[in-house]
């Protein structure tokens, strides 16, 4: 059995900080205008904004994409200068926190799904409906090529948008072709279209390797915005649909959690933690790996090193249920009060998802084209998707996609933390699954409110 150490982790701090600081901001009433309150902005006005983004954090394609975005857009706006900071924790609510107790938040910030409460109800994200107006709402969602209807929404709160949905992507199972050839399975038939089935493949890896063949970072901190997918795809909810009832200590979570555990015990399950488990996979040290989309780019550059070949599948099933991928990623929220600014920040907003913009995250980063149209034939993405067919199944899911699931209340970080150590404890520790979840469920149901 092999183990891993598990520290207090930024993700800790970062709760302590969202306690803290929560009740600082207040959300806007919920209004649905055809024209905002906006300020409209003329060719000599000069404005400043800052935009704060947790890609500007990861080095290489991630922020070098960012970064040519930005440039680009200073040089179609000349009038606006744009300050490009990175996140400075693994919450990006608490980072725009921070800023606002340092004096002012930033004027668009990118912030994680599993925030959206927080962020509509107590950190002052901008009721965009109010400000923006539905009109040109539906300007940005539209166009020649308009959202993808299960994308647009999903900045949604309580009937207003709050934010632009922006990167994502949804859980991709990552193989290693070769390795599966070196085990005497043919990787262009083996059937890894159910958890069974690829325990089954894992074992015969594992047997010729020596060592675990797969890795699955939905299991360990920092995957729960996938393990609500594994969840909701085995019949759980982490959380009931009136946002009353913590749900992840029901039977199918039990079940679902068994599963993990299953694998572990056979010897077939790495016990890493999530950045250990994709760099191990980029290096060509594991077989079959989980994770989001967004490191297709890093996977590729790692096969072409490793002289191996890359493959994708959709995430595999609980036996004959339908597969319920969820998104990982965020949408850009504004902060600006400033009305000049708030225009600005707009102008921003729409540059960086547009066309244009997802055609560079795409192709260079991995993360869904959310004008998922793109890809259709004759638009700007499809002959990359042709010869690229690696996100042919990440584009599949998001025809099926059901939103990452925010808990409600200022405990939201702390929960996520209490579920990603019971499922920890559960799969690699020895705990007892069915005990360690509904314990895990009655502590989170004292947190929500």
């Amino acid at each position: 059995m092999n183990l891993r150490t598990r520290g207090a982790g930024i993700a800790g701090l970062a709760a302590l900080t969202v306690i803290a600081l929560a009740g600082c901001a207040s959300a806007n009433a919920s209004t649905t205008p055809v024209a905002g309150s906006m300020a409209t902005l003329s060719p000599s006005d000069k404005v400043a904004i800052t935009f704060e983004s947790y890609n500007l954090s990861n080095a290489g394609i991630w922020s070098n994409t960012i970064t040519t975005l930005l440039d680009e857009f200073q040089k179609e706006h000349p009038n606006i200068t744009v300050k490009a900071q990175p996140s400075d924790s693994s919450s990006t609510a608490g980072s725009v926190q921070k800023e606002i107790l340092a004096g002012g938040a930033p004027d668009v910030a990118q912030i994680t799904f599993g925030e959206l409460d927080f962020a509509a109800t107590t950190l002052g994200a901008q009721n965009l409906t109010s400000v923006v107006g539905k009109t040109a709402l539906d300007d940005e969602f539209g166009g020649k090529y308009p959202y993808n209807p299960r994308a647009k929404v999903l900045a949604d709160w309580k009937g207003a948008t709050y934010g632009l949905p922006y990167v994502f992507s949804t859980p991709v199972l990552w193989i290693n072709k070769a390795m599966f050839t070196q085990a005497g399975l043919d990787p262009a038939t083996v059937d890894l279209s159910t958890w069974d089935a690829v325990e089954a493949a894992g074992k015969k890896i594992s047997a010729a390797t020596g060592k675990p063949s797969v890795s699955v970072t939905c299991t360990v901190t920092g995957g729960n915005w996938c393990m609500q997918s594994l969840f909701r795809s085995n019949g759980a909810q982490v959380l009931s649909d009136d946002r009353k009832k913590i749900g992840f200590g029901s039977a199918e979570a039990v079940s679902t959690v068994k599963t993990f555990r299953d694998m572990f015990e056979a010897g077939v399950l790495a016990n890493q933690d999530g950045t250990t488990q994709y760099e191990s996979f980029a290096k060509g040290q594991t077989a079959i790996h989980v994770n989001t989309s967004a490191l297709q780019g890093a996977f590729m550059a790692g096969a072409k090193a490793g002289n191996w070949t890359l493959d994708a599948r959709p995430l595999p099933s609980f036996g004959s249920k339908a597969v319920v991928p969820t998104n990982s990623g965020s949408f850009l929220a504004m902060f600006s009060k400033d009305p000049k600014k708030q225009a600005a920040a707009w102008e921003l907003m729409q540059w960086m998802t547009s066309s244009h913009a997802y055609e560079s995250i795409s192709t260079k980063i991995g993360y869904l084209p959310l004008r998922s149209s793109m890809t259709q034939k004759g638009g700007p993405l499809y002959d990359w998707v042709e010869q690229n067919p690696l996100v042919k199944p990440n584009l599949k899911q998001l025809d099926a996609l059901q939103p990452w699931v925010s808990y409600p209340g200022n405990s939201y970080v702390q929960i996520d933390q209490v579920l990603a150590t019971a499922i920890e404890n559960s799969v690699y520790y020895g705990k007892d699954p069915s005990a360690t979840m509904k314990d895990a469920a009655q502590r989170a149901q004292g947190m929500i409110k």
